[in-house]
């Protein structure tokens, strides 16, 4: 029995991990998660007893099987969905390229891999009908996609249905009729369906409610895979609609394993608000372990439908993993991969950690605003409280040249502590904000950097709030720059769109002229309280 660690804390992966997938290959089980805009693409975590996580390589790595230049906030990788037969690992995923208004553009593939770290196989497209796909692999080999269909019309149900269509790993294309096997329930805005098989029954999980505090999980079963589905008559069975005095808000979109050992659990996403309703950290993933009832129904172990903070391990050894360092010293050849590069890959043409080892060079390109190419190298805001720490090198001679340390959502909102070139201070350092799109700088005045152009910069975050200090030596005290500021504006609750990322912590470089200054930083780290 499992005595040592026997308990699921939850999140499970903290920060911006949403939509999360998961499947077992043999005694190995991984997750994997949206990642939208950054890049490489999709997220995935290695679990041996579903209590410890590991991150893996990522498995989109090349604009062959993901080309995200342009791609507008909250666009790119939705819902990916990883399954695993007969020795091969399948990896669905949707580029989302539009996603505002009537129509959504949104084009579905699948890669392959006989190991999960790869290589993974260049792309096959599937459809463009709806975003959310996955793969159901049935008993008798044959293998189905499923997907929301999207009705743009006016007047229709946006959120039309799921669509289920047989795929050919022979022709290695959608084949056969598309059917609209589930048009959802009164909750609305059906989604992110997964089928499983269990019993006799073809069980169909959605997600409805939309993505916010109304989200929960659906569950529909019927005896034949293209039904008619009959809905869970306890439905929804995981939600934390109504209950604001949770912890684990926004509960939803889940997929099930069943363990080696013949245990059932839910991965599903929660978001945590730090004030009112605002979820800096973005969607996170979490586990709740289930059950089927007498009538053949999954219901959560804990006898309701709300998450639970800890939940009860499975009955196996339990498997912890080596910490990454909190430190990033670059005195690699590439890229940590802790690391997201935005939209675009760390290209030698603008990211260097060779030209002067033991740095991460950073070529200047567009600004906070482009959806193009920005010279921006980021990692998840994992905690509420922590700290974020680099050494900058940088001799700017305009003031279109700036780098620094940002703490970024996407091009409309972002903080950024950045040194710059005025053309009478000098070498000098600032603090922009984008809110909501609006640009500001707060400060009053910049602060002139006299002693040389070697920078340290850090930023302190506690919950809703962050603040910027800065030291012109490795042995001077931190100064602090500009006052305690709120960064609620981070997160997906905008009150103008919605969106579905996370804060990041960047380093990054603008040179808005062209010229494609550089700067150099000697290291990063990220320590949590």
């Amino acid at each position: 029995m499992n005595t040592i660690n026997p308990v699921i804390t939850n999140p499970i992966l903290p920060g911006f991990h949403p939509d999360p997938s998961i499947c077992r290959a043999g005694e190995d089980y991984y997750i994997a998660t949206s990642t939208f805009e950054w890049f490489p693409g999709v997220r995935i975590h290695h679990s041996k007893d579903l209590v410890h996580w590991r991150a893996m390589p990522y498995p989109l790595t090349r604009t062959a099987q993901l080309n995200m230049e342009g791609n507008i906030n909250s666009g790119g990788v939705w819902a990916p969905c990883l399954s695993y037969d007969n020795g091969m690992f399948y990896l669905i995923y949707t580029d989302v390229k539009s996603r505002v208004g009537a129509f959504k553009d949104t084009h579905n593939y699948l890669v392959t891999a006989s190991d999960i770290e790869g290589p993974w196989s260049d792309p096959i497209y599937l459809n463009s009908s709806g975003f959310d796909p996955s793969l159901f692999h049935d008993e008798d080999g044959r293998k189905w996609l499923l997907n929301m269909i999207w009705d743009h019309r006016k007047g229709k149900n946006h959120f039309a249905g799921i669509v289920l269509q047989e795929y050919s790993v022979q022709e290695q294309r959608l084949i056969g009729p598309a059917v609209n096997i589930f048009k959802g329930t009164e909750l609305g805005l059906t989604e992110a369906p997964h089928l499983y098989k269990h019993n006799g029954y073809y069980y169909l999980v959605t997600a409805e409610g939309g993505t916010g505090y109304e989200h929960a999980v659906t569950v529909a079963r019927s005896r034949t895979l293209q039904g008619p589905y009959e809905v869970d008559p306890a439905n929804p069975i995981l939600t934390s609609n109504g209950r604001t005095d949770l912890p684990l808000q926004k509960a939803g979109h889940g997929s099930l394993v069943e363990t080696h050992t013949g245990e059932w659990y839910m991965a599903h996403l929660v978001g945590r608000p730090v004030q009112d309703k605002h979820c800096i950290l973005g969607r996170e993933t979490a586990l709740q372990r289930c059950m089927w009832s007498e009538e053949g129904w999954l219901r959560l172990a804990n006898g309701d439908r709300y998450p639970e903070l800890q939940v009860a391990a499975p009955n196996v050894t339990p498997h912890p993993f080596e910490a990454v360092p909190d430190k990033d010293h670059f005195d690699q050849t590439v890229l940590r991969n802790d690391w997201n590069t935005l939209r675009i890959p760390p290209d030698p043409s603008w990211l260097s950690l060779t030209e002067r080892p033991g740095y991460l060079r950073l070529y200047g390109m567009e600004s906070m605003s482009s959806t193009h190419r920005q010279s921006m190298v980021a990692r998840r805001l994992q905690t509420f409280e922590g700290e974020a720490e680099t050494c900058l090198e940088f001799a700017p001679d305009h003031p279109q040249q700036m780098a620094g340390l940002i703490l970024y959502y996407d091009t409309k909102d972002y903080l950024y502590l950045r040194v710059t070139h005025h053309e009478e201070k000098g070498l000098c350092l600032g603090i922009i904000q984008s809110r909501y799109g609006v640009y500001d700088e707060l400060m009053e005045e910049d602060i002139p950097l006299t002693q040389g152009n070697r920078i340290r910069l850090k930023t302190v975050i506690d919950h809703e709030r962050a603040c910027f200090y800065y030291s012109l030596d490795e042995h001077s005290s931190w100064v602090q720059a500009g006052k305690w500021t709120d960064i609620t504006h981070l997160c997906d609750e905008s009150p103008e769109y919605i969106r579905f990322t996370g804060t990041y912590i960047g380093l990054c470089v603008q040179d808005l002229g062209g010229t494609r200054k550089h700067a150099d930083f000697d290291y990063f780290r990220y320590t949590t309280s």
